[in-house]
């Protein structure tokens, strides 16, 4: 039974990751830059990136920034000022139980591509 459990979270964390790494940027850039969370979540994307980060961790990001990618949550994000709520409720409580793994690199990579992002919108 645990093999079981194991192979279907492998199989979730390899799902969430590639979701987040292919839609991560598309969805920061289609205006969720400019959310109060989106240095937090794109932190915690870099954190969830760095193979320093242990790989519990990294599935646990991985998940909750899948929550934020994914088209269909429980609040639709078109719905304006409610619709990113739950969004931020997941990543928030992500950081929370995982802060002490987010370190300063990851907020510098962060605040970095976050300005670049909207540097380029901007154009």
């Amino acid at each position: 039974m645990a093999a079981a459990s194991q192979e279907f979270d492998d199989r979730s964390y390899a799902s969430d990751k590639r979701q987040v790494k292919s839609s991560f940027w598309h969805k920061l850039g289609a205006g969720a830059a400019r959310l109060p969370f989106a240095e937090d979540a794109t932190a915690a994307y870099y954190c969830a990136l760095d193979r320093a980060t242990p790989l519990r961790v990294r599935a646990l990001l991985f998940g909750a920034l899948a929550y934020f990618v994914l088209p269909l949550d429980s609040i639709p994000d078109v719905l304006p000022a409610l619709g990113f709520t739950d969004d931020a409720a997941v990543i928030a409580t992500a950081l929370n139980l995982l802060a002490a793994h987010i370190r300063p690199e990851h907020r510098d990579a962060a605040r970095g591509a976050l300005e670049r992002l909207r540097t380029n919108k901007g154009r």
